[in-house]
């Protein structure tokens, strides 16, 4: 097996969230979860047959296996490995995924919202569902490397590139201009410049920006409780979270989960702009 087919439009269903210690005892192991996808998160080598096929572990890659897939793993020595047990819905259109692929430079935002999920499981159940999830939206939007062609946007600069990554792994948490640049190796003053030139925007406006761009999608596309909502951006006093739904998104949480107001009919602009 190369590619799974995943319906991703419904929050997951969680069964177990951990790290898993393998290769101690035995070098092998060989099973299959009937009602259970598989996602694990790799920094070791080892080898690993699914359903027959090969494929190689290396650090960094990532594997979703769908339910009732015989596995076979080939370990190296003591292996660790973060894992999610879970169930999909049946909503919306299927979505073709590698059952094993390179994160590349996703791998630390990817990995930061796994060990979220883990740091919330099982006492905040709404929290860790809503990190797992962003997380298979993660892992279904990887691309293979590509050479960017003369038509091609422009890479970032490398100080953005690492800024911008650790925002996406840090959108729960406490963040910081200045620890951004310690993080990309510039000044303080020189990733702001970068960073405008880049984005169009401030540092602190992109960052604001995509906190309520994953709070609107959590109000309107899912069940997920307001309070575990905005846990989730980072803003988890609801007082000050409500204050930033009606200045961001032009209505109150409750109000942009019914789809009144402005973010209703389709919200400011984007973190790459500076709205309307």
């Amino acid at each position: 097996m190369d590619t799974a087919l995943a319906r991703l439009d419904e929050p997951p269903g969680l069964a177990a969230v951990g790290i898993g210690v393998h290769g101690c005892a035995s070098r092998t192991d060989v099973f299959s979860l009937p009602n259970l996808w598989q996602l694990h998160l790799y920094g070791y080598e080892a080898d690993l047959t699914v359903d027959g096929t090969a494929h190689a572990i290396r650090p960094g890659r990532v594997s979703l296996v769908p339910p009732g897939t015989t596995v076979r793993y080939r370990y190296r020595g003591r292996s660790e490995h973060l894992y999610v047990h879970l169930r999909l819905g049946s909503a919306g259109a299927p979505i073709e995924i590698p059952v094993i692929q390179d994160t590349g430079t996703e791998l630390a935002p990817l990995a930061a919202q796994l060990n979220s999920a883990l740091a919330a499981w099982p006492h905040a159940p709404a929290r860790a569902t809503a990190e797992v999830w962003a997380a298979l939206w993660r892992v279904a939007q990887l691309a293979p490397p590509r050479t960017a062609g003369p038509a091609g946007p422009a890479a970032p600069h490398p100080a953005v590139a690492a800024a911008l990554a650790m925002i996406e792994a840090r959108l729960a948490g406490p963040l910081s201009v200045a620890e951004l640049a310690k993080a990309a190796g510039v000044s303080h003053n020189h990733l702001t410049r970068l960073f405008r030139a880049a984005t169009g925007n401030t540092v602190v406006g992109y960052l604001r920006a995509r906190r309520m761009e994953r709070a609107r999608h959590f109000l309107q596309a899912t069940t997920l409780s307001i309070p575990a909502i905005a846990a989730s951006v980072g803003i988890p006093d609801l007082q000050a979270f409500n204050k930033a739904c009606r200045r961001d998104l032009g209505a109150s949480p409750r109000a942009v989960r019914l789809g009144l107001g402005p973010a209703g009919r389709g919200g400011r602009g984007g973190p790459g702009t500076t709205g309307s």
